[in-house]
């Protein structure tokens, strides 16, 4: 785990990590906290300490470098410093771009590895001995879901990263966990009908997947709206997280009978299996009379960019993309663009707004206590953020908000233009019943 110096140093984050009141009963995994007598963490100091925790190795490195840049740029508005990015288009203006609460915004990170050990280990460790009153990042469902879990033991918020499989707010749903970022029901929801109208309904499908929660989930989505339009599922291949060399997976491909490749992979994973597969021949093979088609329901535009000239045509889901013209787009944009010299991901966006939003019910609760920040959070719509009109929904705390679906362009003007958005899907398409996906929240805890 690294400390980033800005805008305090090690000594003064240790410090502010161990102010409070006596030791109270904690759970069992945490051994060397300090309590305040409110809260976990309670911020005595001028700053308050929130905690990173990226992928900055790993199968899904490429979206954590993003999603860390999102996070600095977002302090950097928050202590009002640089041209205010969202803060200007945020429906909320609970923030004015001098800190939170009447403290400066520090922070800390850690490396997830894309592994979730790795993961808990270095939550821990940002909780536990540098402060962090909340923790929010990861670019894997896994990652997410066992880190939400710990941040629930531990009476801290955990504002999700980038996760999209069901089970984040669904069965392992918590009272703590929050997430911005749309799951692999809306996907489905919005990929569905667009796909029928691309290849009609008399399709055979072959799904390679990861072999972890997120792909399951996302396997599960496409198989539901596709099947429920016509489509067969000819057989459904688990392949493990970081495999790089796909060839294995992809040769049985060839004579299944299916026209389609469904690619429930993400990250490096997918530019390598996508990569793979059109080396094959797929793209440019003819199966039941049919021009056999590939489709990667969840999409970056990290990803497509490595993938480069094979993403052309392909359709996929996402749930930003950096060419939308509304202001609060536009405003991330041009703020990421000048920091960094290139435009932002999905990754980046939820990330930024993960961080604004945190703030701004913190500011509009008049405290960082978990649980009053979790009702400030509970039913919260908003505007100007990138989707349109958003509610962050009490009973699961899932965003709902239009989602994108996209496809890779045929004739790109740059390396950062290789997606195009063929359809936004509106809110109330992709909606479902808090229920379906099962769960309960819980109760909050302030870890006191």
């Amino acid at each position: 785990m690294s400390l980033i110096r800005k805008p305090l140093n090690r000594r003064s984050i240790l410090r502010a990590g161990a102010v409070g009141g006596a030791a109270l009963a904690t759970p069992t995994i945490f051994t060397s906290k300090v309590w305040s007598a409110g809260y976990l963490n309670e911020p005595t100091g001028a700053e308050v300490i929130l905690g990173f925790n990226v992928p900055q190795t790993g199968a899904y490195a490429d979206e954590g470098a993003d999603e860390l840049r999102a996070y600095q740029l977002a302090v950097k508005h928050l202590n009002g410093e640089g041209d205010g990015g969202m803060l200007n288009t945020f429906s909320s203006k609970a923030l004015q771009g001098n800190g939170v609460n009447g403290k400066k915004v520090a922070y800390v990170t850690g490396d997830t590895q894309t592994k979730s050990d790795a993961a808990r280990a270095s939550a821990k460790r940002m909780i536990e001995k540098d402060g962090a009153v909340m923790i929010t990042g990861g670019s894997s469902s896994g990652v997410a879901i066992a880190v939400q879990s710990l941040c629930q033991e531990a009476g801290v918020i955990f504002m999700a990263g980038l996760t999209h499989s069901n089970d984040t707010t669904g069965k392992d749903k918590r009272k703590n966990g929050f997430r911005h970022f749309f799951n692999t029901e809306m996907s489905g929801a919005a990929l569905a009908p667009v796909l029928k109208n691309a290849f009609g309904t008399d399709r055979t499908a072959y799904h390679l997947t990861a072999d972890y929660t997120w792909g399951w989930s996302q396997e599960g989505s496409i198989k539901k709206y596709t099947e429920g339009m016509g489509w067969n599922t000819a057989a459904a291949v688990r392949t493990p997280l970081g495999a790089g060399d796909f060839s294995q997976y992809i040769t049985p491909v060839l004579n299944s009978g299916a026209d389609v490749l469904v690619l429930n992979h993400y990250g490096k994973d997918m530019v390598n299996s996508l990569t793979q597969a059109v080396q094959f021949g797929l793209r440019d093979k003819q199966v039941n009379g049919k021009d056999f088609a590939i489709v990667v329901p969840l999409y970056s535009r990290l990803m497509a960019q490595g993938a480069g000239e094979n993403v052309k045509g392909i359709f996929g889901s996402t749930n930003w993309h950096w060419s939308l013209q509304d202001e609060g787009s536009k405003a991330f944009v041009k703020s990421f663009g000048q920091e960094y010299g290139f435009p932002p991901s999905q990754a980046a966006h939820t990330t930024y707004c993960q961080a604004l939003l945190y703030a701004d019910a913190a500011q509009r609760a008049g405290t960082f206590e978990p649980c009053a920040l979790a009702a400030a959070l509970e039913g919260f719509e908003f505007d100007g953020m990138g989707n349109g009109p958003t509610l962050y929904r009490a009973e699961d705390h899932q965003c709902f908000k239009d989602v994108l679906v996209v496809k890779g362009k045929e004739n790109p003007s740059s390396q950062f233009d290789v997606l195009e958005v063929v359809e936004v899907t509106p809110r109330s398409q992709v909606e479902y019943p808090a229920e379906m996906l099962g769960g309960e929240l819980g109760a909050c805890n302030n870890g006191a």
